[in-house]
């Protein structure tokens, strides 16, 4: 990416303000790691993952600007490529050195296609770090790129290391992030711009074979380490509540038309004037 495409896609200081008064957090006196964190950490519990655009039959327009509007103006989420691309925009503005990368979400053993999913690369204090907001239960904090051993983090264990192809190849360069020993996606770690992501976001967003367009999903993590969620599809006839405990034990409410759109509100800020349409 050139010099004048990125200063283009920088938010203004009115932008980044706004920004982050929707993640309730501080501007940071510097760019570094710790904040970093905080910032993360303060993105995943304010804005949620959700695909409700696809069934309100609203664009999903990968540019920063409407990225920005998105999520701070209409107080909306998204999913990974509308979220880490608008969370690139807020730190590079704060002034780190932010690269999107491409990956391949795993589906059992194999990965998916390319540009599956999109995560970033930020550098602070000398180190390059794997930052997500955009994979529902993931990473709350940033990972160390460079380092291949176990990495704590409130979620679980993470891992990264060097995938391999085909037996005998070798490593093929990408690397495989691993929770709890279940690999979540093969990280690809050449950058890439915005606008590479947007054949498999408009695939995505469109095609019967995408999980998106399956079902409904509003996500956003709990203080106490749980998560809630709303999801419908045709079959469930209704909006499901789905309250996770830190645990893993569940518990589900269908609700009718009115509670659920109370439950937008209520539990992620999102007001709506109807319910987005289950497939």
């Amino acid at each position: 990416m050139d010099e004048s495409t990125q200063s283009a896609e920088i938010p203004t200081d009115e932008q980044v303000a706004a920004y982050l008064a929707r993640i309730g957090a501080e501007r940071p006196a510097r760019a570094g790691a710790a904040e970093l964190a905080r910032l993360q950490e303060a993105h995943l519990d304010a804005v949620p993952f959700e695909n409700l655009s696809i069934h309100l039959g609203e664009p999903v327009v990968l540019e920063p600007e409407a990225l920005l509007e998105k999520v701070v103006g209409r107080r909306r989420g998204g999913f990974c490529y509308e979220l880490n691309g608008a969370f690139a925009a807020l730190l590079r503005a704060l002034g780190y050195r932010v690269e999107l990368l491409a990956a391949r979400v795993f589906d059992g053993a194999e990965p998916g296609p390319p540009f599956d999913h999109l995560a970033l690369r930020v550098e602070a204090d000398g180190v390059a770090w794997l930052v997500d907001v955009g994979f529902g239960r993931f990473a709350r904090r940033p990972l160390r790129l460079d380092e291949r051993g176990r990495q704590q983090d409130p979620a679980g264990v993470l891992t990264i290391t060097p995938s391999t192809g085909a037996p005998g190849a070798g490593t093929t360069g990408d690397l495989d992030v691993l929770l709890d020993g279940t690999p979540q996606y093969r990280l690809d770690p050449r950058p890439y711009r915005l606008a590479d992501f947007a054949p498999t976001c408009w695939w995505q967003t469109t095609s019967p074979d995408s999980h998106f367009t399956r079902a409904t999903t509003c996500s956003r993590p709990t203080p106490d380490g749980g998560r809630t969620t709303l999801t419908s599809t045709r079959a469930t006839g209704g909006t499901r509540l789905l309250r996770t405990a830190a645990d893993g034990t569940r518990t589900e409410e269908l609700l009718d038309a009115d509670a659920a759109l109370g439950a937008y509100r209520t539990h992620f800020g999102i007001a709506l004037d109807r319910l987005p349409t289950a497939p």
